[in-house]
């Protein structure tokens, strides 16, 4: 792909292309970092990162915002500094526009349900919200809504918990 300042991804042979993230994007992530990161300094069971670029197929690749995995998934899933392979969360934080939106609630959510993404968490710091969709039978399926009064918690970390509140925290 060119080096243009874009980001590209496939998804089941289609091309999506994004610009960089927006600063109340990354704020968003940090604070998710922040808080998943505190969870896991307790609970050393895998590891978040942000922005990997994530293989699936030879006609899908994408980068989500951030992916949790397993300390046992990565190591099956890294090779040659790529992962090819569904890590056991991902979370996508939503960008302005409606080619963005279908990307992240049609395309991706898709794809990571096709693959076998445990847990797909979609936050719109626009609406100070956390959609939350689990797995059931290759399917992300809507969990939970959550707004800012409410505590967001994981299947796939257990005991973590948030409040949505925090994600959002000195964002204005």
């Amino acid at each position: 792909m060119p080096d243009d300042g874009n980001r590209y991804e496939v998804i089941e042979g289609e091309l999506f292309v994004t610009r960089g993230p927006i600063y109340e994007h990354q704020f968003v992530i940090s604070n998710l970092i922040v808080s998943i990161g505190a969870y896991l300094e307790h609970q050393p069971i895998g590891t978040i990162v942000t922005g990997p670029g994530v293989i699936f197929s030879k006609v899908s690749g994408v980068i989500p915002d951030l992916i949790f995995h397993l300390h046992k998934t990565r190591k099956k899933n890294l090779s040659g500094g790529k992962l090819k392979g569904a890590p056991e969360l991902a979370i996508e934080i939503l960008s302005p526009g409606a080619a963005s939106h279908r990307r992240d609630r049609v395309a991706k959510r898709n794809l990571f349900g096709k693959y076998g993404v445990q847990e797909y968490w979609i936050v719109d710091y626009k609406t100070r919200t956390v959609e939350v969709y689990a797995l059931e039978q290759k399917v992300l399926q809507l969990v939970t809504k959550l707004g800012e009064r409410d505590v967001l918690t994981s299947s796939v970390l257990p005991g973590f918990s948030c409040k949505v509140a925090e994600i959002f925290a000195d964002l204005d």
